[in-house]
């Protein structure tokens, strides 16, 4: 009942934001070049036009990824730099307006992350941290959530054993994701250095070490898979899973920590190296699509229809993404349109969605952004 409670409480706060300020979308971005790094823009789920001028501007180097907390009253974004200068921040969004307020930052506790997630109870970031080079090699390190939203130093950092099966990208880990279970028990840990998803039980009331290896330890994916981004559905019984150098999505069964491969499909038939880079992944509100992303010379979206029981994949659709390297892309709350970040050609595309038929349509815009990685929505 309390918990029921909390959820009816915060989606009433979110939509009485909504309604008074419509929704925004938050943008990260590399900042090698022009890109200042933390956009916030005004969007409209009627029109699927994103605000030409930013409402606000957060000067912030490399802020890769972005983190929601469930309120959306948080905002955690990773600081993807080397040389032992990976950090990860946090900052409070106005429930009046949606500006947001740094609050601190800190280390990641390694060097290039890439993604980051809260534990289901929100008193954790679990930050993945890549590195680029093999010292230190990447890890996973888990950053304690004080009550006013500020970030502590790491209480634990985990390191795995890379494959090795291709001597350029995997000689040591490259942790690229880091996700929960629905139901907040476990922790899954995708390495593409690694070539395998590690598995965590999740104990909050644990604080020196609130991760501890599940049994089994891990799924092994193909050597020379690399995978990346893991998804889950909303009921927990399926996850999808990206690997990018081989360029394939996987379905697993999910059951209590463990995953078994169901189903494993390619996302190109091109077999040159340079068009086997996949992604992101996300599914649709309702479950009954899975969408995913293919850079390198691809550069496409694929969308599948979901097995309503099964949960396996069918291609309905394959479409260019009018860009170079869709690094991260975001359907909005209404469903009725697909933002693409492409980071290499420096623009958001907007295309529109038909909610029903999952198939995407028309591009209604595209938003001179330099390099975007991650696109949030506020609603």
């Amino acid at each position: 009942m309390k918990r029921q409670l909390t959820t009816l409480l915060i989606a009433s706060a979110m939509s009485v934001f909504s309604a008074a300020h419509g929704t925004q979308l938050l943008v990260g971005s590399y900042t090698d070049g022009a890109s200042e790094g933390l956009y916030r823009y005004a969007f409209s789920s009627v029109s699927g036009q994103i605000g030409v001028k930013p409402l606000q501007v957060l000067k912030s180097e490399n802020p890769s990824w972005l983190t929601l907390s469930v309120d959306h009253r948080l905002l955690f974004a990773v600081n993807e730099n080397g040389a032992g200068k990976g950090q990860a921040g946090s900052f409070s969004v106005s429930a009046k307006d949606g500006t947001l307020k740094p609050l601190n930052q800190i280390s990641s506790g390694g060097d290039e992350p890439t993604h980051a997630s809260l534990s289901h109870d929100q008193r954790y970031l679990f930050v993945a941290n890549y590195s680029v080079q093999p010292t230190p090699g990447g890890s996973l390190s888990v950053l304690p959530v004080a009550k006013d939203g500020r970030l502590g130093a790491s209480v634990q950092q985990d390191q795995h054993k890379a494959s090795g099966a291709n001597p350029e990208r995997q000689a040591s880990p490259h942790v690229h994701s880091v996700v929960s279970s629905p139901d907040g028990h476990y922790v899954f840990a995708s390495d593409l250095g690694a070539d395998k998803v590690f598995i965590y039980r999740y104990d909050g009331a644990s604080p020196k070490r609130p991760l501890s290896p599940a049994t089994p330890a891990f799924v092994d994916l193909p050597p020379g898979s690399g995978p990346r981004h893991l998804l889950f559905s909303s009921d927990g019984k399926q996850a999808y899973l990206t690997l990018e150098m081989s360029a394939q999505v996987v379905l697993f069964e999910h059951n209590d920590g463990k995953l078994i491969e169901r189903q494993r499909l390619p996302l190109t038939e091109q077999n040159d190296v340079a068009a086997k880079a996949a992604g992101a992944l996300h599914l649709s509100a309702d479950g009954r699509f899975l969408y995913v992303s293919n850079r390198g010379t691809a550069n496409e979206l694929l969308v599948f229809a979901v097995d309503e029981d099964s949960g396996k994949l069918m291609q309905v659709q394959r479409r260019s993404v009018e860009g170079d390297h869709p690094r991260e892309f975001v359907i909005d709350p209404s469903g009725k349109f697909l933002l693409v970040a492409n980071q290499k050609s420096n623009e958001i595309v907007v295309m529109r969605r038909d909610p029903r038929s999952g198939m995407l349509g028309e591009t209604v815009q595209k938003l001179p952004q330099d390099a975007p990685s991650d696109l949030k929505f506020i609603d």
